[in-house]
């Protein structure tokens, strides 16, 4: 049978040990940095949502900005349409009165 010596002269028995206690040690770490790591973990929850909130309101203000400038372009075109129309029917009615001439 081996002794703690030969096994300790076996580099798979030192890393299977070393292995093993770091095991046992981050199991029993565990708790520690859990109670160590939520207030962070909370304040990284919290300044994301206040980050996703700042986010939406910076896309619900461009998306009214985009409807307004949707909204006056339309505008301008139906304005224009208007006019061309106008001087359309003005043509008309010259081109009318000269073959009525």
């Amino acid at each position: 049978m081996p002794t703690i010596e030969d096994l300790l002269k076996n580099d798979t028995a030192k890393g299977v040990a070393i292995g093993l206690g770091a095991a046992l040690v981050g199991v029993a770490a565990i708790p520690a940095l859990m109670s160590v790591g939520r207030p962070f973990a909370r304040v990284a929850v919290k300044s994301g949502l206040l980050f996703l909130e700042k986010g939406r309101e910076a896309m619900a203000e461009a998306g009214e900005g985009l409807e307004d400038l949707i909204a006056e372009v339309k505008a301008e075109l139906a304005a224009e349409h208007a006019g061309f129309a106008a001087a359309a029917e003005e043509v008309v009615v010259e081109a009318q009165a000269e073959a009525e001439d």
